[in-house]
């Protein structure tokens, strides 16, 4: 499991005429191939009638699927170059669908690679890039007496509370860094000489765009 990785937020779409010719990128994150798929598919059924619906897509922890097609345009103008975005972006589980309606003029060989990478790399932008870590959730149980420390230390040190419960004592929902949570309870016990009650929650993915997270 890969605790962080570069991937995009949501689907994303964005057009850009070229020499009269409508280029239009498409880019969604994906999970398997059979989603990949889907996607591709969805995008060739709205623009049926366009010229070319050129993809390509990366998956899995280690890239280990790889697919592109030129749908028709020049060997190597097309699929491998929208490929050639994802890779070099550094992203995983992302699939990428260029669609072009034919404008009257030819483009050749590299006019078509630089429209090609050019739209989608609008296209991811679109979609907006992020890092995805892999979060814990980690429920802190603390009197009211020690609330404050553990309050400030974690403000401090810019960790995501996520809720504070009020009751007969004080319940904290913060999330931390997968890797992170085994010295995070142990730093937390020590800051509160042992006078705290640490469970483990759920594990999930956030989304770092800048200093943003997102859910």
């Amino acid at each position: 499991m890969l605790y962080t990785y570069k991937t995009i937020y949501k689907y994303g779409c964005k057009e850009v005429e070229i020499k009269r010719s409508r280029f239009i990128g498409h880019a969604k994150p994906v999970q398997n191939e059979d989603e990949a798929i889907e996607f591709v598919n969805s995008i060739k059924s709205a623009h049926r009638d366009a010229t070319h619906n050129v993809y390509a897509y990366i998956l899995g922890e280690r890239d280990e699927v790889q697919r592109y097609s030129d749908d028709g345009e020049p060997s190597g103008t097309a699929g491998v170059p929208v490929l050639n975005v994802i890779k070099n972006e550094g992203l995983k589980n992302v699939a990428v669908v260029v669609t072009r309606y034919f404008g009257g003029i030819l483009l050749g060989a590299g006019g078509l690679i630089r429209a090609y990478v050019k739209s989608a790399k609008l296209g991811l932008e679109a979609a907006t890039i992020v890092e995805k870590i892999l979060f814990k959730s980690l429920y802190i149980t603390v009197d009211y007496t020690i609330f404050g420390t553990v309050q400030n230390e974690l403000l401090k040190n810019n960790y995501i509370i996520k809720n504070i419960e009020y009751t007969d004592k004080v319940i904290l929902t913060v999330y931390v860094k997968y890797d992170e949570r085994d010295d995070f309870i142990k730093h937390i016990i020590n800051l509160t000489n042992a006078k705290s009650i640490i469970k483990e929650g759920n594990d999930l993915y956030l989304y770092k765009t800048g200093d943003k997270y997102l859910e």
